[in-house]
């Protein structure tokens, strides 16, 4: 699968608490600069760098960490219709394609034009308390309402498109994407969906006689969640949690923009990257350590 586009102006960026990875971000900034691409490098949290980003001086943006890394991209570089590369220098990697060791013979083949791109759901967070709107977010991953610090479960409710949905008592609430589905809805029980999927998927955490199953909306639907109680906290994509109030309500539904992403080879690296990722299951590799004793 080809690509009629071929990115000039690429920035390397990488996670300022990562500082292993800016040594491999100049390595690549040195090839790119062999193959005669002028690269610039810095931190995803340099002032000056994401200013030039939002200005449209890149075409490209080449993530060098973790997941973690890729988020941070994506808030950046979605609104800007800028595409991300990641190369995985962290433990997991699932939004991430290209390992430590392959960057060399990747960057090859996309400045050739052997890539496609991949479009992915972003999410628009809307926070409300007494009917006045206090902010908004975008979310590559997920929204979480839930208990924070507190061992008490906390009383919610959600409904769909403006219609009640149902209630919960719970640890909390993700409304995720497909991208999410990987992340922390995978860890409370929810569905692994497709990353091309647009639809919000609704996992309960801890239910407590409660409906306990995950909820995939229709594509172009939206979610309200509203608190009733006073111990919940509002999280976006794992970022510093905001305290809520009870009656207050996160609206989450479709971004006006998507994440996109270069990728190599044929639609389903996703599962192949998922196999991937599953094999390192710790009971997995417990088993093999067990058969290597024996």
């Amino acid at each position: 699968m080809s690509s009629s586009f071929i990115p000039k102006q690429v920035v390397v960026a990488v996670h300022p608490r990562f500082p292993e990875a800016l040594y491999e971000a100049q390595a690549i900034v040195d090839y790119l600069n062999e193959k005669g691409l002028d690269a610039a490098i810095g931190s995803l949290n340099n002032e000056d760098l994401r200013k030039r980003v939002k200005a449209g001086e890149f075409d490209l943006l080449i993530s060098v960490g973790g997941d973690g890394t890729v988020l941070r991209a994506g808030h950046l570089c979605a609104p800007c219709d800028v595409p991300i590369l990641g190369i995985n220098m962290g433990k997991l990697g699932f939004l991430i394609q290209v390992q430590r060791d392959s960057w060399h013979e990747m960057i090859d083949k996309m400045l050739l034009g052997d890539f496609w791109i991949e479009k992915r759901l972003m999410l628009r967070v809307e926070l409300f308390r007494a009917g006045e709107k206090q902010g908004t977010w975008h979310a590559l991953n997920e929204a979480v309402v839930s208990r924070g610090q507190y061992l008490n479960p906390v009383h919610i409710s959600a409904s769909v498109d403006g219609l009640q949905l149902t209630t919960y008592v719970a640890d909390g609430l993700i409304a995720s994407t497909a991208t999410g589905s990987t992340a922390y809805a995978l860890a409370a029980g929810g569905p692994i969906l497709p990353p091309e999927l647009r639809n919000i998927l609704i996992v309960p955490i801890a239910p407590h006689l409660s409906i306990d199953r995950a909820v995939v909306l229709a594509e172009r639907s939206s979610v309200s969640i509203t608190v009733h109680s006073e111990n919940a906290v509002l999280s976006v994509d794992g970022q510093t949690p905001i305290g809520l109030d009870a009656g207050d309500r996160v609206d989450v539904r479709s971004a006006d923009y998507s994440a996109k992403f270069i990728r190599f080879g044929d639609l389903d690296y996703f599962y192949r990257n998922l196999t991937a990722h599953m094999d390192q299951n710790p009971s997995n590799r417990e088993v093999e350590i067990y058969t290597v004793v024996e």
